[in-house]
């Protein structure tokens, strides 16, 4: 762990070359028959070859969303579906939902030229639209497959990415309902006005604000590629835990084929959308397959390093620990360590990454009361705190909303620890009123 943060802060190494130098020094110091080097390239594979076809397709969606305006077409619908008046809370449910397939980063981009917008049209509740954005985009990033790092963490945990995908949306419901309550609570108490920012013009707002939505894809359509994957990858665990299974639903329920089938009606509609030929998908994937290769490199990297964590045994001794009957005292432990390693790097991502290499081989060796996926929303939830100045995702909001360094940190900063702390209440009550064993 040290190795990894040490890297990232101190040699200020890419997230991938850290975690494969710890892989690597802690397959060095465990005694072995094979190669340090063997072992941690066959573990990196094994990580590879779990995430790789979901990553890919979530970058392919997240892109197609994007370019074919069905972004937009959902964040308009839903703001004309809660309206005028709780236009907010339709940011913060547009956030949620296009933060499942799409980064946090992205989807803050997306969304803040809307929230400056709406800033300009009424004169008031700038913090408002802001942390509402932040609080719905932040927690689906944490808590609900495809994104990578929930991903990964129910990978290592061995829990169904559907199972984790409806505890995610339960968790983050909740979470981000809290999120909002904060946001409303600070857009009363500080008055931030609209300052200019280099990224984002008034030609842009303006265009964005006279936008005609019949350029945009169909509500239905757009959609779809987010819904498709959370029905056929739920509805087939929701089926087998309650005893049906079907064939059909068994094959189109698997993660790997659910993504495909969403990536393909993603550039469908991206080709109807905006009459794109063949040589300008192949371009729209290509991009979309350069950023989505980074992620799975950082993640794959992060299985390996876990691995090599569980092959020195120290999960048999941290679990001596634990006392007999307490494993509940675990969820806080998980949380714990991943807001550790959150506030000493700053991303969620590879906080969660990192956290889950030390906290899965201690899963292994203890009889858990509850269902593990409690663990992994502890992980997703402890990744919120605390977000501060080394943090990319602090001065994406800052810059681009504007705000000072204070500001950021007294609203959006402040906002991310009372979303985690509530998650962290929530599941240990669901682990302990819901246990799912």
């Amino acid at each position: 762990m040290a190795v990894v943060i040490g890297g990232i802060l101190a040699l200020r190494l890419h997230a991938f070359l850290a975690l494969i130098l710890g892989a690597l020094t802690v397959a060095a110091l465990t005694p072995s028959d094979e190669a340090a080097i063997s072992r941690v390239s066959t573990a990196l594979g094994g990580g590879f070859s779990n995430l790789a076809i979901i990553i890919a397709m979530a970058a392919i969606i997240g892109k197609c969303l994007l370019d074919s305006g069905a972004a937009e077409r959902i964040v308009m619908s839903l703001r004309n579906a809660f309206g005028e008046k709780r236009t907010p809370a339709a940011l913060a449910a547009s956030a949620f939902t296009l933060g499942i397939p799409v980064f946090f980063d992205t989807v803050f981009y997306l969304l803040i030229p809307l929230g400056k917008a709406l800033r300009m049209q009424t004169g008031k509740n700038y913090v408002l639209y802001i942390l509402a954005i932040v609080c719905g985009a932040t927690m689906a990033h944490s808590l609900v497959p495809p994104t990578p790092g929930p991903l990964l963490v129910a990978t290592e945990l061995g829990v169904d990415i559907g199972v984790m995908m409806i505890g995610g949306l339960a968790v983050g419901l909740i979470t981000v309902t809290a999120g909002y309550a904060y946001a409303v609570w600070a857009n009363r108490r500080w008055e931030i006005p609209l300052r200019p920012s280099a990224e984002l013009s008034d030609e842009d707002l303006a265009a964005m604000v006279e936008r005609d939505p019949s350029e945009l894809p169909r509500l239905t359509l757009a959609i779809l590629p987010i819904l498709l994957p959370v029905l056929l990858i739920g509805g087939q665990t929701v089926l087998k835990s309650l005893g049906h299974e079907y064939a059909v639903l068994n094959v189109l329920g698997d993660k790997n084929i659910a993504l495909i089938l969403s990536a393909g009606v993603a550039l469908a509609m991206l080709a109807m959308a905006k009459g794109r030929s063949l040589d300008e998908l192949t371009t729209s994937v290509q991009s979309a397959l350069s950023s989505g290769g980074v992620i799975l490199l950082i993640t794959s990297a992060g299985s390996a390093f876990g691995k090599m964590l569980y092959a020195t045994g120290i999960s048999d001794s941290v679990a001596h620990l634990v006392p007999a009957n307490q494993s509940l005292l675990l969820i806080p432990i998980a949380f714990f360590v991943t807001a550790a390693v959150r506030t000493a790097q700053g991303s969620a991502t590879v906080a969660m990454i990192t956290a889950i290499g030390i906290v899965a081989p201690i899963i292994g060796a203890v009889d858990l009361a509850f269902h593990p996926v409690y663990i992994a929303l502890a992980v997703g939830c402890g990744s919120k705190p605390i977000m501060w100045a080394n943090d990319s995702g602090f001065w994406i909001i800052g810059r681009m909303s504007g705000m000072t360094p204070m500001e950021t940190f007294r609203t959006a900063s402040l906002q991310m620890i009372v979303m985690a702390i509530t998650g962290l209440v929530v599941v240990m009550l669901g682990a302990s009123l819901l246990p799912l064993k």
